[in-house]
C-alpha cells in the first residue's frame, strides 16, 4: 500500500554512509574533473575511502575516469567527474496554472524543457504527459533517466497520486517536496550569489523555502516553509477575527495583492497606465503588467509594488529574527520587479528586524525565474541518487 511519506524528498538525519557519498559527489560535480587525492583533502576523507567509494561510483555508471592531472612528483593523479553523457534527472514544478517541466544532465544543465497548463485536478494527466513531451524532444532514452523529482504547490498527500502515477508508469524513483524547498536549494546549488550555508526563499507569499547548513530543510513531514495559516477549517466570521489587525499573518496569495490592489483603484476611476498595458481589458491584469506599468513611471502601479515590498518584508524581517540567515532569496514571479520591489523590502526588514540579523542578511532576486522549482527538482532528484550511491 503507497503512503504520501513514501516519496518525500530525504528530509531525515543522515547516516555517515549518505553523508559520505553526499560530499564526494557534489565535490566533483562542482569541482571536476578532479583527483581522487584532492577529494580526499577537501573532505577530509582517507584517500583509502575515497578510492572505495570511487571505485563503487564509477561501477554504478555515476563517475567515469577522464585523463590524469599535472604531476607534482611521481605518478599522475587521474582525475574523476560525473557522468553527464549517460545519466539523467527531470524536474516538474507542479504549479496552480502551469506545470514546468525541465531535464537535465547531472550537473543540472538543461538538456530541454516544456510548459503546459495544469488544470485543477487534472495534474495526474498532465505530469504525465509533459515527461513524455521531455522524452520525445529531448531524445533522451528512458532508461538514462535516473530519478524525477517533484516540486508541489500543495500538500504532499495531495500529488502522492501524481508521484505514485509517474512511478508506474515510467518506472522511474519519484520523489516530490514543497515548491519553496526545492527552489531555495535550485538557488543554492546554481545561483552563484545564493551560494550559502543558510539561506531562505521566498515564493512570492504563498510558502518559504529553508536551506540550514547547505541543505534543504523539509521538517517531520516535508512541509516546512509555510507561512500562511491554514483557512481550510474556519469560517468567514473566525477569518476576520483571526487576521484583524495583524499585518504578518494576513494572506495577500500569490501575487501579494497586488492585481486586487490595481483593480480597486482603477474601478474608482484613477487614471494609470496600467489600463494601457492591460490592452485595455480588467481581465487582463497581471502581477507582470503592473510591474510594466511601475517601470515605466506610473506613479499609481509604483505604489501598488511598493507596498506589496512593505507587506513581503514584514514576513521576510519575521523569518530573519527566526533563522538569521545569509541571503534571502525573492522569487515566484514578484522578482521581475527587480529594485521596485527589494528597495521596499530592504527598508522594512532593516527597521523590522533585529540589527544583529539585518546587518548580516543580503535580500536578492530569484536568477532562476520560472525554472527554479524544476531545476531545484531536479537537483534534488540528483541528490537522492548521491544519498543511495
Amino acid at each position: 500500500m503507497h503512503t504520501w511519506q513514501e516519496g518525500l524528498f530525504h528530509h531525515c538525519v543522515l547516516s555517515d554512509k549518505e553523508r559520505k557519498n553526499l560530499a564526494i559527489l557534489e565535490l566533483v560535480r562542482k569541482n571536476g574533473p578532479i583527483s581522487r587525492t584532492e577529494i580526499s583533502h577537501i573532505t577530509d576523507i582517507n584517500i583509502v575511502s575515497i578510492s572505495n567509494y570511487t571505485k563503487e561510483y564509477i561501477a554504478s555508471n555515476l563517475l567515469i575516469e577522464t585523463g590524469w592531472d599535472v604531476s607534482t612528483g611521481g605518478r599522475r593523479p587521474e582525475l574523476v567527474e560525473l557522468n553527464t553523457k549517460s545519466l539523467y534527472v527531470i524536474g516538474l514544478d507542479i504549479g496552480i496554472s502551469n506545470i514546468i517541466a525541465t531535464i537535465t544532465d547531472f550537473s543540472i544543465n538543461v538538456i530541454a524543457k516544456v510548459k503546459i497548463p495544469s488544470l485543477a485536478g487534472g495534474e495526474k494527466a498532465a505530469a504525465l504527459n509533459a515527461v513524455e513531451e521531455l522524452l520525445k524532444i529531448s531524445k533522451v532514452e528512458k532508461n538514462k533517466i535516473k530519478a524525477i523529482g517533484i516540486g508541489a504547490t500543495y500538500s504532499n498527500d495531495h500529488f502522492s497520486p501524481v508521484r505514485i502515477a509517474l512511478v508506474e508508469h515510467f518506472g522511474i524513483d519519484t520523489f516530490m517536496g514543497s515548491d519553496a524547498a526545492c527552489a531555495a536549494f535550485g538557488e543554492k546549488r546554481l545561483n552563484p550569489k545564493a551560494d550559502a550555508e543558510d539561506l531562505l526563499y521566498m515564493y512570492s507569499d504563498i510558502g518559504c523555502g529553508i536551506v540550514i547548513k547547505g541543505d534543504a530543510y523539509f521538517g517531520a513531514g516535508g512541509n516546512a516553509g509555510e507561512i500562511q495559516i491554514s483557512r481550510e477549517h474556519i469560517s468567514k466570521e473566525e477569518e476576520l477575527l483571526f487576521f484583524r489587525g495583524s499585518q504578518y499573518l494576513k494572506p495577500w496569495g500569490v501575487d501579494l495583492g497586488i492585481i486586487q490592489a490595481a483593480k480597486h483603484e482603477i474601478e474608482k476611476g484613477i487614471g494609470t497606465k496600467i489600463v494601457a498595458c492591460a490592452k485595455g481589458d480588467l481581465k487582463n491584469i497581471t502581477t507582470e503588467v503592473v510591474i510594466e506599468a511601475a517601470k515605466q513611471d506610473d506613479d499609481l502601479a509604483a505604489d501598488i509594488v511598493r507596498n506589496a515590498g512593505m507587506n513581503l518584508g514584514i514576513r521576510i524581517a519575521y523569518l530573519v529574527n527566526l533563522f538569521n540567515p545569509e541571503v534571502v532569496v525573492v522569487g515566484g514571479g514578484i522578482e521581475k520587479a527587480g529594485e521596485l520591489i527589494l528597495e521596499p523590502v530592504r527598508k522594512t526588514v532593516k527597521k523590522l528586524a533585529f540589527s544583529g540579523q539585518a546587518s548580516i542578511v543580503r535580500i536578492i532576486t530569484s536568477a532562476l525565474g520560472e525554472d527554479a522549482v524544476s531545476l531545484g527538482a531536479a537537483s534534488l532528484a540528483t541528490r537522492e541518487i548521491f544519498l543511495k550511491a
